[in-house]
């Protein structure tokens, strides 16, 4: 290490010496010369590095280092090697690539600082004194905050709470305040008030923290539908003999994609919801891990308890998957419980450049949505650490340079002070950066031809200028697709930056199925999640109607404040 360390400081010396060398008049002697080199190693000598103002005293040889580490398969950083510690962390890790044509040149050296520095913290890579374990003598206290990266422990914490009744039986502390506001301490009176208020809200019809937007900018009746769903989910008491369960298993066949799957659980919760049953799942057959759960883990216990009671099933206190067709479950009847808030859809859909005022099956449309936004309410502890290597990977470099960008030496003062409480309490609700506006645009090909009319990926990119004409300030897509031709023809738009998961992808007709058991169970699960919850983020989307997974995408903008965004798609096949 220490001669690594020798040679970067050569280095840097050498770089300082030529740029006196530029500076001064070309006749300078070379005596001149040498006692300039004599200064400027005296001068580094007192103040170390850069670092010592910047980073708290980075070596040298983490210059050269880390930029060849972060540059060894591409010009944009990718994480190679984030295996954690974390037991919610998955051990096989996806990279998300940064469109060749849209990289820009160069390496700033700060900046790849940072990066490394944040990708350390990510991967968990902290030895018991806090620093960073034989890659960046840095502590963590000094790294800047990254503001695409999300506290995964905390905001799993948080989301807990706020999907758990208290122990007297009563609501989660669902109130008017948003992320950990809440936990703000206050006087006792204030704080009396504070709950007795906040129990009246709740008592009178306070809506789930989940929902974003007002109902205007959410499909009909959505904040009130997700409040029933959450009680109809999470009785008071989940052995009172009256309460009946429906037991699920996700689908075990291998020609089920996670599209599929989720398609699957909103027909199984129509009928629990219709039948007036919990639903509890059980076995699931992709990347399995600990997480929200679609009911409480007290009713988990009690259904799992009557599963063995064959009387219990005699007397239809438990039922089944078993219990119900296939028509049942893909396109069974809609709950009518909160009437036909369907038949009020405004269009916000279009294809060839008009919007779809009415189209068959407007019931399943809204239903799905409903139900996919519950089933997906928090993300787990697992989900967002996904999530956070996603946009880690993806915008982290640039988030980077952001953060440079700004007054770097307050900055860094800032870091080593106690976060005030607007920072803990006010601003803990906003969500992670990410470079806006963001088109998401879902590319379905390949064997989907046999469901429906597959479009060629110029006609996609056809529907994203027709957006950067109103929004000319669009330039960003993130790209979801299982076709390596259409990664390929993405970097022929050199005015457009892609972002999208480096897998394996499909060459020919290969089968969906074929085409996840080659990435394993648990990729095929990930780097699709991470593209679904992007495209539900995203500013802006472009998609096909006749695919399920788009299907599923527009019912989750559609309860998550984006209503009024709209939806560009590229046929209209089997539209439901």
């Amino acid at each position: 290490m220490e001669s690594l360390n020798d040679k970067s400081l050569e280095r840097v010396v050498s770089q300082r010496a030529l740029q006196m060398s530029s500076s001064f008049p070309c006749q300078i002697c070379v005596l001149g010369f040498l006692c300039g080199v004599c200064l400027t190693s005296l001068f580094m000598a007192a103040f170390t590095s850069f670092g010592a103002a910047s980073f708290g005293g980075i070596s040298f040889s983490l210059f050269s280092a880390g930029i060849s580490t972060l540059n060894s398969t591409s010009s944009m950083p990718i994480i190679n090697d984030l295996v954690g510690d974390c037991k919610g962390l998955p051990k096989e890790r996806e990279r998300i690539m940064y469109s060749d044509k849209s990289t820009t040149s160069g390496t700033d050296e700060k900046v790849s600082l940072l990066y490394t520095a944040w990708s350390d913290l990510l991967s968990k890579s902290i030895d018991k004194e806090g620093q960073f374990s034989q890659k960046i003598r840095l502590s963590k206290s000094n790294v800047p905050e990254a503001p695409h990266l999300e506290n995964c422990k905390l905001s799993g914490e948080l989301s807990q709470r706020l999907d758990t009744r208290s122990p007297n039986g009563s609501f989660p502390p669902w109130t008017i305040w948003k992320g950990r506001l809440g936990d703000l301490p206050l006087s006792a009176t204030s704080n009396e008030q504070l709950n007795y208020y906040r129990d009246q809200i709740i008592s009178e019809g306070a809506y789930p923290p989940w929902i974003t937007g007002s109902d205007v900018e959410n499909y009909p009746l959505t904040r009130k539908v997700q409040r029933d769903l959450w009680l109809h989910q999470h009785p008071v008491n989940c052995n009172d003999p009256s309460v009946k369960f429906l037991v699920a298993d996700w689908e075990r066949l291998p020609g089920f994609g996670i599209g599929a799957q989720f398609a699957g659980m909103c027909g199984l919760l129509a009928i629990a919801i219709t039948e007036k049953r919990v639903l509890v799942t059980n076995y699931y057959n992709r990347a399995d891990h600990d997480g929200c759960e679609e009911t409480s883990v007290e009713c988990k216990k009690r259904a799992f308890e009557l599963m063995h009671d064959k009387v219990a099933w005699e007397k239809g206190v438990i039922t089944g998957k078993d219990n119900y067709t296939s028509r049942d479950i893909w396109s069974g009847r809609i709950p009518r419980a909160w009437g036909s808030p369907w038949s009020i859809l405004q269009p916000t859909t279009e294809i060839n450049g008009s919007l779809i005022v009415h189209h068959r099956k407007m019931d399943r449309r809204w239903w799905r949505a409903q139900a996919i936004r519950y089933l997906m309410r928090f993300q787990t502890e697992y989900t967002c650490n996904i999530m956070n290597i996603a946009r880690h990977t993806a915008f982290g470099w640039e988030a980077a340079k952001m953060v440079l960008a700004s007054s770097f030496e307050d900055l860094v003062k800032d870091v080593k002070e106690n976060r005030n409480e607007i920072e803990r309490f006010v601003w803990s609700n906003h969500k992670p950066w990410v470079p806006r506006p963001l088109l998401s645009m879902h590319v379905r090909m390949g064997d989907k031809a046999c469901e429906m009319k597959v479009v060629g990926f110029e006609e996609y990119m056809h529907l994203a200028q027709k957006l950067r004409r109103s929004f000319p300030n669009l330039n960003t897509v993130w790209l979801s697709t299982e076709m390596q031709d259409v990664i390929d023809r993405s970097k022929s738009h050199h005015h457009w930056k892609f972002y999208y998961t480096n897998v394996t992808r499909q060459t020919g007709n290969m089968t969906m199925a074929t085409y996840e058991a080659s990435l394993g169970r648990e990729m095929s699960t990930n780097y699709p999640l991470v593209n679904f919850l992007m495209a539900t983020e995203a500013d802006f989307f472009i998609g096909a109607l006749g695919s399920t997974w788009c299907f599923l995408i527009d019912g989750m903008r559609n309860t998550g404040g984006k209503v009024m965004s709209g939806y560009l798609t590229v046929n209209k096949d089997r539209f439901w």
